[in-house]
């Protein structure tokens, strides 16, 4: 037996190069019908930025059909080790030092989502007028904010603010965060890579989620017109999601937290 949503996703996704960068190395899986959503910032240059970040969404549209939520996950999380060894296996051959991405992925099942993460690309909710970052940045100056040593308007101008400390395909031991969420009517999520939170505020990503009522499609094209508009200093992509409840109520509460 499957494990099939009880909500009515809709959604949408929209990359662009930005006006820095001469090749995008993001990529987006936007597979609605099968619940399963991802964003991957792809590092390394000449090329193989790119060819990480694909490699990853690739592997994860391969994904077959779950018995439960945590059996997506864990799926999920096997396929991601194997293409972290795939990327290390790859860079050894093209004799380049990495060939790495960053990953946030979302899967839906039944009544609940998961999310599975390694580096700075974000999953975000957006539940009754309110934005909450779900994820936790791998980076350095997310460690250093944690310990109270730069504070968040710090960490934004610190010369480290781009150095992640976890990316599929940068070490032999690949360590994802996972948490889990009870989805709720109305509810709408964002998947993104830094090259949308290094440009637009929380405010801002709020306002756009507002504003679109519901139409996921508006929503992403407006969130990357703003990191354009404001420098778009790296590629952006993201993905737009919403759900409509179909079956009942929820509680929406936060479920296993892992971060």
């Amino acid at each position: 037996m499957t494990c099939a949503t009880e909500f009515r996703w809709s959604s949408a996704a929209a990359t662009d190069v930005g006006r820095v960068r001469e090749r995008n190395e993001d990529a987006c899986l936007d597979l609605t019908e099968r619940g399963i959503w991802a964003v991957a910032d792809g590092m390394g240059g000449h090329a193989v930025g790119d060819f990480a970040s694909r490699a990853i969404v690739q592997a994860l549209s391969g994904l077959g059909p779950p018995g439960s939520l945590d059996g997506a996950l864990d799926d999920a999380r096997t396929t991601l080790l194997t293409v972290n060894q795939a990327l290390i296996d790859e860079a050894v051959r093209m004799k380049v030092r990495v060939i790495g991405s960053t990953v946030v992925a979302m899967l839906a099942c039944e009544r609940r989502c998961g999310c599975l993460w390694a580096g700075d690309s974000r999953l975000y909710l957006f539940r009754a007028g309110h934005l909450k970052q779900l994820t936790r940045d791998h980076s350095q100056v997310e460690r250093l904010r944690a310990r109270g040593l730069i504070t968040a308007e710090e960490a934004k101008h610190h010369p480290a603010h781009n150095t992640i400390t976890r990316a599929v395909g940068a070490a032999t031991r690949l360590d994802l965060d996972v948490l889990t969420l009870e989805v709720g009517d109305g509810d709408m999520f964002l998947l993104c890579s830094d090259g949308l939170s290094n440009e637009v505020e929380d405010a801002g990503i709020a306002a756009v989620l507002a504003a679109s009522a519901g139409d996921c499609a508006a929503a992403a094209n407006e969130l990357v017109q703003r990191a354009l508009v404001n420098g778009g200093h790296d590629n952006v992509s993201v993905v737009v999601l919403r759900a409509e409840d179909i079956g009942g109520g929820s509680d929406m509460t936060l479920l296993n937290p892992e971060v």
